[in-house]
């Protein structure tokens, strides 16, 4: 990282080995670190400061990570990416990590030069330069300049990573985006397991097609995904 260019992450992680681990290198890589070893103290930091990333364990004391993370989205009105650490590798764990507002999902034992690698990508397409502009399919509409995301006259509240898979497909719509190119151009290079475009996928169909009568967010077998018009036949 460059001169000038410092992050300021926050680490809410109980284990102090980890702790310490994690808080060494990525201070080593020139971020600036806050610290909190339980959920309710990580909570206060979160919505009481500015961070370009939060590093969230989810076995805390206090208040667990799952309910930190849901706080921090729903409470706070948060979008910053938070990166969920968990030795739990279950579909049904990644998708309540994800639900609860996550970005990304790490698995214990993980090595720290991949930590770092999601958290600077996270942080790139957080704060990186996004074209002003307002993308629409029919009734589906994001604004970049703000994040709001509209379906009709609801607004609809989706996490940052979420957001980017919805911008990948609007823009190609209607076309269909294989899974590949989806991954790619949502992650670059650093790409997730195969559980974690499921499930954003998963939790993006609850918020864009579940409280509608018609489904935009549709998977084409074989090939990929796509959004499609809701005036429009599927």
């Amino acid at each position: 990282m460059n001169p000038g260019e410092a992050k300021s992450v926050l680490l809410i992680e109980d284990h102090a080995d980890i702790a310490e681990m994690v808080g060494a290198y990525l201070e080593n890589r020139e971020y600036i670190i806050d610290y909190a070893a339980d959920g309710i103290t990580g909570l206060h930091l979160a919505v009481s400061n500015q961070y370009d990333a939060i590093i969230l364990d989810l076995m805390l004391p206090g208040m667990d990570g799952l309910e930190v993370c849901q706080k921090i989205r729903e409470e706070a009105k948060s979008d910053v990416p938070i990166i969920m650490l968990t030795a739990r590798d279950t579909l049904d764990d990644k998708i309540s990590g994800l639900d609860k507002g996550a970005d990304d999902y790490l698995i214990k034992p993980f090595a720290i030069q991949e930590l770092e690698a999601r958290l600077r990508s996270l942080i790139r397409r957080y704060t990186g330069d996004i074209k002003k502009e307002i993308i629409t399919v029919g009734e589906l509409s994001i604004d970049t300049s703000t994040l709001k995301v509209q379906r009709g006259d609801k607004e609809l509240a989706i996490t940052p990573i979420g957001l980017k898979i919805l911008s990948v497909l609007m823009r190609a719509s209607p076309a269909v985006v294989s899974r590949r190119e989806l991954e790619r151009q949502v992650w670059g290079d650093i790409l997730p397991d195969s559980d974690t475009l499921r499930s954003h996928l998963y939790n993006l169909r609850k918020i864009v097609d579940k409280p509608f009568e018609k489904k935009i967010l549709l998977t084409v077998q074989g090939n990929g995904f796509k959004i499609i018009d809701s005036n429009e036949p599927t």
